[in-house]
């Protein structure tokens, strides 16, 4: 054999000789490289997976804060229209007795002592107590109204004019929904002065009371006493026609 060719060939085997660990190599500097990228995706999947559990949750308390904020705005407006209307009762009702005692104090004599109104005499500053206590209870101002009424009631327990300030006493309670208070401010009137003008109208305001509260039953039985009572009372026809 020539030596050219000898060298040549030796040349040959140590050339791949040589190749073999730097092809291996590659090979395992690709599969490293596979295998980073795998795991980088299954992290980056991993990490949007998390993040759209995250959003989903959000969405769904962002849905319930919805729901939830709907469903006060109504609660808000029911309860502004009940208490516009519990209002509008009392406006109402105020009227309506203030109308009808002008009436029954211009007639001879009054249905609670029998005494002629003009004979009556009253002291000016009892008179401006009541007359303010009821200027706040018109005004709408009922808490004021509850403590100026209170304070007349004790201060005056003997006066022609109690009654009727522990009358407006119950009402200023039920327009704050004090409904307990009223109705224990109620039954001192028709309990003490049966024979008031204002017991009916008193009678008419404990059952308004238990039919806020939602005692059905008792407020029909409040009525038909009422109607048994005092039988020709505006109070009664308004009960009547809640009975029927």
């Amino acid at each position: 054999m020539r030596p050219t060719l000898f060298f040549r060939r030796a040349l040959g085997v140590l050339s791949f000789a040589f190749c073999i660990p730097v092809a291996q190599a590659g090979i395992f500097d690709d599969n490293e490289a596979r295998q980073q990228i795998r795991d980088t995706q299954a992290a980056f999947e991993a990490k949007i997976e998390t993040q759209a559990k995250a959003q989903l949750e959000l969405a769904t308390q962002l849905m319930g804060l919805r729901e939830e904020i709907s469903r006060l705005r109504g609660e808000i407006e029911t309860l502004s229209y009940e208490n516009a209307q519990a209002k509008k009762r009392l406006q109402d009702l105020y009227l309506d007795l203030d109308s009808r005692l002008s009436r029954m104090e211009s007639t001879p004599a009054s249905s609670s002592g029998g005494r002629a109104m003009e004979n009556i005499s009253v002291d000016p500053a009892e008179s401006q107590a009541y007359e303010n206590a009821l200027a706040q209870f018109k005004a709408g101002k009922y808490a004021a109204a509850a403590k100026a009424l209170a304070a007349f009631t004790q201060t005056y327990p003997d006066s022609e004019m109690t009654p009727g300030a522990q009358f407006w006493l119950g009402n200023a309670y039920y327009a704050q929904k004090q409904y307990r208070e009223a109705i224990d401010a109620q039954l001192v009137v028709t309990t003490r002065w049966p024979d008031s003008t204002r017991a009916p109208d008193a009678l008419l305001t404990i059952a308004n009371c238990q039919r806020d509260v939602g005692n059905h039953a008792a407020s029909r039985r409040t009525l038909t006493n009422l109607i048994e009572k005092y039988p020709a009372s505006q109070a009664a026809t308004q009960a009547r026609q809640r009975v029927q």
